[in-house]
């Protein structure tokens, strides 16, 4: 079977909801990591065969196939196409799997990966048509389940309960990851990952957009302690959760072939591809199950990683993960996650490839493993062995 590399990779600062990147269109932002991704990989775009687009609120101005949008406001050439794909939080890790299966089929030779979210401008669940009524979710499937309906505050809620941990004890994990996404920016650790983005500040200056708007230097557990619950009788608080983010984010993978006709540069072979699902209700915890089987296909121990990407969508959920797999702390999300970075929905998947990808390649290391809790318990595992 052919390989899959990745050669280049690039994510946006985060925007803070209504913050920084707030004024600027789904299309555009999407547009400026599909052009930053092409420059860094060298690359003649006529030469792309095909985008594959994460993107979950798919409502509004993310509306009518924001791939292809933001092929179009890009300096791409009309002839690429491109694909709108919504696999909930994981749209654009899947699109990632699904880039690396069409080279692997040999199909395709040069596809961009990638995602966008602005959480600011299409707001989440507005795609569900709020007021009107109308469900996602049928009456057979309420029956089915016994719920009214499905909620990821509840999920992380129940992985809380389920593996015993405290109020207390996901405040220090919220605390630790805005410890470490400060003292990473400090040290110009993302300086490489993120595309600048030209923004017009509220006094009309023009400035770049180059660092995660939502990072809180100097947050501690007393801080954290006064926040009010996200659910009654619940632990987890806006504090330990993850933060509401506009980005946009991108790869380019190709073929061994496409790497030497085009003069590429591998950062990485894609490994392992695992997609796994299990219960709606719970739904936050099948990245702990989907890690299980992807290390078994890839034939492969949790201690052969050197570095690993769980999201943070609740502090919950990496907590539950570190504790069924015996993963090493320090390894995990070593430059802080979506708490205190955000979570630009469908733009995470790539976001956080990118961050393992140049967090490997900073430390000298070889092997990374990315996973993300998704919506109706879906769960990707990517595992990649750096070039």
């Amino acid at each position: 079977m052919a390989e899959a590399y990745i050669c280049a990779a690039v994510r946006t600062a985060g925007g803070r909801r209504n913050g920084r990147l707030s004024g600027i269109h789904a299309n555009d932002l999407g547009a400026r990591a599909l052009d930053a991704v092409v420059a860094r990989a060298g690359i003649d775009p006529a030469v792309i065969e095909d985008v594959i687009f994460g993107c979950v609120t798919q409502a509004g101005e993310q509306a009518g196939q924001v791939g292809r949008m933001a092929v179009l406001a890009s300096g791409l050439p009309d002839s690429v196409p491109a694909v709108t794909i919504d696999r909930q939080c994981g749209s654009s890790q899947q699109a990632i799997q699904f880039a690396a299966q069409a080279i692997m089929s040999g199909t395709q030779d040069v596809v961009i990966a990638g995602g966008v979210e602005s959480m600011s401008r299409a707001q989440m669940g507005s795609n569900y048509l709020p007021g009107s009524g109308i469900s996602p979710i049928s009456d057979t499937i309420k029956q089915k389940y016994g719920i009214k309906g499905f909620s990821q505050f509840v999920g992380a809620e129940m992985v809380a309960k389920k593996h015993g941990f405290t109020r207390d004890d996901t405040d220090a994990f919220g605390v630790e990851s805005q410890r470490r996404a400060a003292a990473a920016t400090e040290a110009g650790a993302f300086a490489d990952e993120i595309v600048p983005v030209e923004i017009i500040t509220p006094e009309g200056e023009i400035e770049m957009h180059t660092v995660d708007e939502g990072i809180r230097p100097g947050t501690t557990r007393e801080a954290l302690a006064g926040l009010k619950t996200m659910a009654e009788g619940g632990i987890l608080t806006a504090g330990t959760s993850s933060q509401i983010c506009d980005g946009s984010s991108a790869v380019l993978v190709a073929s061994a072939e496409a790497v030497k006709r085009y003069g590429l540069t591998p950062l990485a072979r894609i490994h392992n591809l695992t997609v796994t699902a299990g219960d709606p209700v719970i739904m936050l915890e099948e990245p702990l199950f989907a890690t299980d089987r992807a290390l078994q296909r890839a034939g492969m121990k949790m201690a052969d990683i050197d570095l690993y990407e769980v999201n943070e969508a609740f502090a919950s959920i990496p907590m539950a993960w570190l504790k069924h797999t015996g993963a090493d702390p320090d390894k995990l999300n070593v430059n802080g996650g979506a708490i205190a970075l955000g979570h630009p929905l469908g733009a995470t998947g790539t976001k956080l490839m990118t961050t393992l990808l140049y967090g490997l390649k900073a430390r000298n290391k070889r092997w990374g493993l990315q996973t993300m809790c998704e919506g109706g318990g879906i769960a990707n595992v990517t595992i990649i062995e750096m070039a």
